[in-house]
């Protein structure tokens, strides 16, 4: 697992080197769905990977549908904005530490239950 810059250079940098999961993290914001588009698009037709969309940051059902638009064949994980990881931030602590059953940490811990499962069918 690996976190890089935001952007299409990864994964144009992937070279045909195809990899088990990307997951392609985006706000409901018009320039980054643009890129995350982007990027997933570049990952399929390549076939570098299983693509997951990760939807940070999600605040109403607006941003819902934005997300969902911009991904009509995936099921993003929505992950909305939550003052708690705010609040972990500004305490230097992580915010499964923090505010466990905060939404944003309920839904990351998914994602990360997902992405293990992923991991261990492959």
């Amino acid at each position: 697992m690996a976190d890089f810059e935001a952007g299409l250079g990864t994964v144009l940098r992937l070279d045909g080197n195809p990899v088990d999961v990307i997951v392609v993290v985006v706000e409901p914001t018009a320039k980054s769905l643009e890129v995350g588009r982007r990027a997933a698009q570049t990952v399929q037709e390549g076939r570098l990977g299983r693509v997951v969309i990760a939807a940070n940051r999600v605040r109403d059902d607006e941003d819902v549908a934005r997300v969902r638009a911009a991904f009509p064949d995936l099921e993003p994980v929505l992950i909305p904005d939550d003052p708690a990881i705010v609040a972990a931030e500004r305490q230097g602590v992580a915010p499964l530490d923090s505010a466990p059953d905060a939404p944003a940490v309920r839904a990351l811990v998914a994602l990360a239950d997902g992405l293990d499962r992923l991991a261990n069918a492959s």
